[in-house]
Formats: C-alpha cells, structure tokens, sequence
C-alpha cells in the first residue's frame, strides 16, 4: 500500500515512511499528531494529542521546559499555574519502553484570556445533556450552552468522575472515542469560566456502547464524492469529504480503491477540519470503473468507520 505525507496539501514524502507517529523496531517514536491547545481559564491551557502506537508515555513542553510525563493511556493535560493574557507555545514528545524519545510535535499556542479577580459566580449547569452510542467505541455527546457574567471558555466532559475531555466555550457538542464494545459509560458536562470557576455538573448521560467490532457511522468521514479526471494521459480520481467530528484532529486518513487498501495519507502541516480533498493516479486506462471509499484513523489510534463507496469510471472508452 502506497503512503502519502501532506505538508499544507502538497505531497512531500512517500511510500517508505514510518506508521503514523508509531516507532519501528530499534527506532525512537515518531513525533504525536493532532497536537491542540485551547485556554481552559485564565491560568489553564488543555492540550490535547493523538495516540502513537507501542509508546509507554508522552512527554508536555511549554516552551523549552518539560512540565509533565503524562502516561500512554492518556491523551491529553490540563497545564495550570500559567500567566493570564498570556500565549504560549506546546509541544509533545512520546517515549517509548527502551527510553527512547521521538522528536517534538509540531507547535501549538494558546493565549490565556484576561483575569476576572473578583469573579467568583460559576456558570449556570449544562442542561439538555444527551448521549448515544456510536457504533463500539464511540459516543456522541451534546448539551445546552451554558450562561456566565464573564462569558463561558471551555467545558469539561468527564466520564464518571474522570475528565477526558474539554472543548472550546462555544462548542456545545463532541464525539468520544477511545470506549469498549458492550460497556455501560456515565457522561458527565461541566461548564468553566475564565477565573476557573465550574459550574455544577449536567445531568448524566448513561449509554452501552454497542458490542463486536462496529466502529459506528459517527466515526465516517461524510459528505464523500469521488470524480475522474483525465491529466496528462491518464486518470486521476479526485476525492472531497467532511472529516469526522471526534474528540482530537485527525491527521491520517486509508483510501480504499476496489475493495483493497491503496493509500494511507497523512497530513504533516495542519489537518483540515471543515473540508478536506485529494487526488491520486489510477491509470492510463479509459472506461474502467472503479470503486472508493475511505475512512480516518480516529485520535485515539484506531481507525473509524468507512465513509460511503462512490464508484467512478475513467472517461469514455474506445469508440
């Protein structure tokens, strides 16, 4: 199966590159993906990663300085005691069991918004909270927005008394992955402001995943379509499709072509969010007809569900 790195949309490296962000056999861990990092208050940042296979734990940079050795269960910190109104820059390293470390991931900043001192109101509960399974390993969540004097940063998704998860203030919805077939899952949603304040828990979610290997139809990029394109004496098939909405960023997507795997394609620069699109060769061949489907490895290293098949035919045939 051929590989594909993207930088920015353009193909910068193929075939012979390592698994995605995984180390080979005497070799030190590639570099995490899908690195973000979204203000949590006025002295948090929440930063999140992708998985990398076969590591033992993640290493959390601000700047130059190592603040925390998070272990390869986890995906994500909360780094705390920070500056308000202040940016800073996040990088992850993975450490694999012989010690060894793989290369910084990309950066990432955050500013902290402005503190509010005297602010000690919390905002108002989460209402509305519902939940369902999708597929094995995931659930969807969504909730009501929440209201606060100072304006709401970021909510706080826990899984019985865990956080897992926080996203953006002005997202009111999420897709977490990373579950167990036929488990019984509690979802919880805590609204916080920027002087840290939590607001009471939503009421809780409760949900069983579905049993067997289904990854679940949220997992699937939608909006997929596939057309052929003649260039230069030969075919191409354009692909476009939505990329799941899920708990991280995907950076790798596995395009199948026929019924067999033909690309894996990493995106090495930021990964689109809203619309992502490529166009790959599929011979010199007129009037074959083809069938392609593809779908995303999921943050927490998995692969999620395949997107609908699109079948396309390569131009008229002879005449």
């Amino acid at each position: 199966m051929r590989r594909v790195v993207l930088c920015g949309g353009v193909l910068v490296a193929c075939c012979a590159c390592a698994g995605p962000g995984g180390g080979d056999e005497g070799r030190a861990p590639g570099a995490p993906t899908g690195v973000t990092a979204e203000a949590g208050s006025a002295t948090s940042v929440h930063v999140m990663w992708n998985a990398v296979p076969a590591v033992s734990a993640y290493e959390v940079y601000r700047g130059p300085t190592k603040v925390a050795v998070v272990p390869a269960s986890g995906r994500m910190l909360d780094v705390t005691r920070l500056a308000p109104s202040t940016t800073y820059v996040f990088t992850v390293r993975a450490r694999d069991a012989e010690g060894r470390l793989g290369p910084r991931s990309r950066e990432v900043r955050a500013t902290t918004p402005a503190a509010v001192a005297t602010d000690r109101t919390p905002p108002t509960r989460p209402h509305g909270a519902t939940g369902r399974a999708a597929g094995s390993r995931a659930a969807q969540l969504s909730w009501s927005a929440s209201t606060d004097d100072r304006g709401v940063v970021s909510y706080d998704v826990y899984r019985g008394g865990t956080k897992i998860h926080s996203v953006g203030g002005n997202q009111t919805a999420t897709v977490v992955t990373g579950l167990r077939p036929g488990t019984r899952y509690t979802f919880t949603v805590r609204a916080r402001d920027a002087a840290g304040n939590l607001s009471p828990a939503g009421a809780p979610v409760r949900l069983t995943t579905a049993p067997g290997s289904d990854e679940g139809r949220d997992t699937a990029p939608t909006e997929f379509r596939a057309t052929a394109r003649p260039a230069d004496g030969a075919y191409y098939i354009d692909l476009a499709w939505v990329p799941p909405r899920v708990d991280g960023v995907v950076t790798e997507y596995q395009i199948q072509l026929d019924g067999r795997p033909a690309t894996s394609l990493v995106w090495g620069g930021t990964p689109p969010r809203d619309r992502a699109s490529y166009s790959f060769y599929v011979g010199q061949e007129a009037g074959a007809g083809h069938r392609v489907r593809l779908r995303a490895r999921l943050p927490d290293g998995s692969w999620g569900a395949f997107s609908a098949e699109r079948t396309v035919t390569t131009g008229p045939g002879p005449r």
